[in-house]
């Protein structure tokens, strides 16, 4: 074998793996005296280790070059967490896991890197491969952290009121969904959406204002700028007491904050366009408006989508803020502050994961439209070899 050829994400996996088959999965508990059974005495573990040493040691000799062997990777790796979140609640290693179950999980971490790796560098101009490929990565990364995350709380026996397991947090989430619609519809459908369309709509209108005035540039964007400076947790407190305690004083903090980046990436997108092609439209004796709406308009479209998806994700932050200085007994920040107070930390983090679902939906959907509205720009184009 030459070290060319040699994998040392696979060697690394198989020498964990090896390991952990060797030293003992718990530790002894002191009270109970305790003590967790050795690899060899839980034969799905067992398995599972000796394919990661296995497959470790043939992929670090032959290497890993294609979608196929990462796929055999991941499957594995797939196979090996199952297993270990067995070992944790199946035979009580929660809270006392030892050395030989880090280490196996050690192993599944080489894995899992390499196997992502492989799939990340995947190239095709066949688009449903390519779309998979794209969609494998970051659904397999994610599942790592949160299995990650669910081990090591786990495994050494973190307080749940400090972090709660990945497992104990979904399922508040499934068993409180009634809970769930009545927060998400009071702080995405009514305060998110409104205070969105407001902010960004009136900046873009002002955008044009300022395009078509040009004092108004010179007087208007420094305002604006010191506007967006404004501090959540101030101005929150002031929009209740103007607007009251519902959705309206959420929107009005939301539009506070999403108006100045709308505005500013409107008027620098409405100067994008080329000189040519500006005196292009001039020699065919194009009017301001003519030029607008044929011509900037068009060439602005990307800076305005910019500033779209940086306001779907600031929106959504605000009006969980802003609901934290007063609120009807319903919304995320209302639930996030109330049960915080309780200690019911799943049910904190449930609403967190509500955000964040939520966020990337929405920013999701707005880079979809602005795949649809700007297929013509370059950054869309795919490359034919």
């Amino acid at each position: 074998m030459t070290w060319t050829k040699l994998d040392k994400f696979c060697l690394v996996a198989a020498i964990a793996a090896l390991l952990a088959l060797i030293f003992p999965l718990a530790g002894v508990d002191g009270d109970t005296g305790k003590q967790v059974a050795f690899v060899g005495d839980i034969p799905g573990l067992a398995v599972a280790m000796a394919l990661c040493v296995i497959a470790g040691s043939a992929f670090t000799w032959l290497g890993v070059g294609s979608v196929t062997a990462g796929m055999v990777i991941l499957a594995i790796a797939v196979f090996g967490c199952w297993q270990a979140i067995s070992v944790l609640y199946d035979y009580g290693v929660a809270g006392y896991a030892g050395p030989g179950f880090w280490l196996f999980i050690l192993s599944l971490w080489a894995f899992v890197w390499r196997g992502i790796d492989v799939i990340a560098n995947f190239h095709s101009l066949d688009r449903t491969k390519q779309h998979l490929a794209n969609f494998v990565v970051p659904v397999a990364f994610g599942v790592w952290l949160l299995f990650v995350w669910e081990v090591v709380v786990s495994g050494f026996g973190v307080p749940q009121v400090l972090l709660p397991p990945p497992s104990m947090i979904g399922e508040r989430f499934v068993n409180s969904t009634d809970i769930l619609a009545a927060d998400f519809h009071q702080t995405f459908v009514k305060a998110v959406l409104s205070g969105y369309v407001m902010g960004c709509g009136s900046a873009f209108i002002v955008a044009i204002a300022v395009d078509r005035v040009p004092f108004l540039k010179r007087g208007l964007l420094p305002l604006g700028n010191m506007v967006s400076a404004l501090p959540i947790i101030g101005v929150a407190p002031i929009m209740v007491m103007w607007f009251g305690f519902d959705w309206q004083s959420k929107a009005a903090v939301i539009v506070i904050m999403t108006f100045f980046p709308m505005l500013v990436n409107t008027v620098t997108g409405l100067n994008a366009a080329g000189k040519l092609e500006k005196d292009l439209m001039a020699t065919y004796a194009s009017g301001y408006w003519s030029t607008l709406f044929r011509l900037r308009l068009p060439a602005a479209m990307p800076f305005v989508f910019n500033a779209l998806k940086i306001n779907s994700t600031l929106a959504l932050i605000g009006a969980i803020v802003a609901e934290f200085f007063g609120t009807p007994i319903v919304g995320m920040g209302f639930r996030i502050s109330t049960e915080v107070g309780r200690m019911n930390i799943d049910m904190v983090w449930a609403e967190i994961a509500l955000a964040a679902l939520a966020g990337t939906a929405f920013y999701g959907a707005v880079a979809y439209i602005e795949r649809k509205a700007t297929s013509w720009h370059p950054s869309f184009r795919v490359r034919r070899h």
